[in-house]
């Protein structure tokens, strides 16, 4: 292999060591303005773009250990290395595939060292982010506890209302 392909191959083992989570796509049209704005969309979630060619991406796969599937590896092909919350990423990823010109398309990825096709992706993609499920947990434990509150309230409130009435009676009011 020749030194530039060397070096890009170190620099896409040294992404899948570091980010561990990534989205395979391919392109098709992508121009530049829609790369860039992709790109910022990325790197604020804290995920990295890279544009890689096929036979790179597949030998710095396998040196990491990453077996990829080249059948699916068609067209132009781009990483989406995922950031620190992968679902949120996926799912910036499906918007962005979504809409205007449809430049990109999902075709595989890897979520905690499995590898998935790009169908799998997209389901994966449709599951709650870590804030979503944070706020459905705390929903399901706020629940039981606000009702056990307000029925404690309400025994507290109805000692006085018992005690009101009494009187009332007793003085014939």
């Amino acid at each position: 292999m020749r030194p530039e392909k060397e070096l890009l191959k170190n620099e896409i083992k040294s992404k899948f060591n570091h980010y561990g989570s990534f989205v395979i796509v391919n392109y098709v049209k992508f121009s530049a303005n829609a790369a860039n704005a992709f790109r910022r969309q990325i790197r604020k979630l804290g995920g990295e773009l890279e544009v890689v060619r096929k036979r790179v991406l597949v030998k710095a796969a396998e040196d990491v250990g990453v077996s990829l599937d080249q059948s699916f590896l068609t067209g132009h092909v781009g990483l989406v290395f995922l950031g620190e919350d992968p679902i949120e990423t996926t799912k910036a990823v499906f918007a962005f595939a979504g809409e205007g010109e449809k430049a990109i398309n999902v075709v595989g990825g890897q979520f905690d060292g499995k590898i998935y096709n790009g169908v799998d992706v997209k389901r994966l993609s449709e599951l709650p982010g870590k804030d979503e499920m944070r706020a459905q947990l705390l929903s399901v434990l706020e629940a039981p506890l606000s009702h056990t509150l307000s029925v404690m309230a309400a025994l507290l409130t109805s000692v006085p209302y018992c005690l009101d009435n009494k009187v009332k009676l007793e003085t014939g009011e």
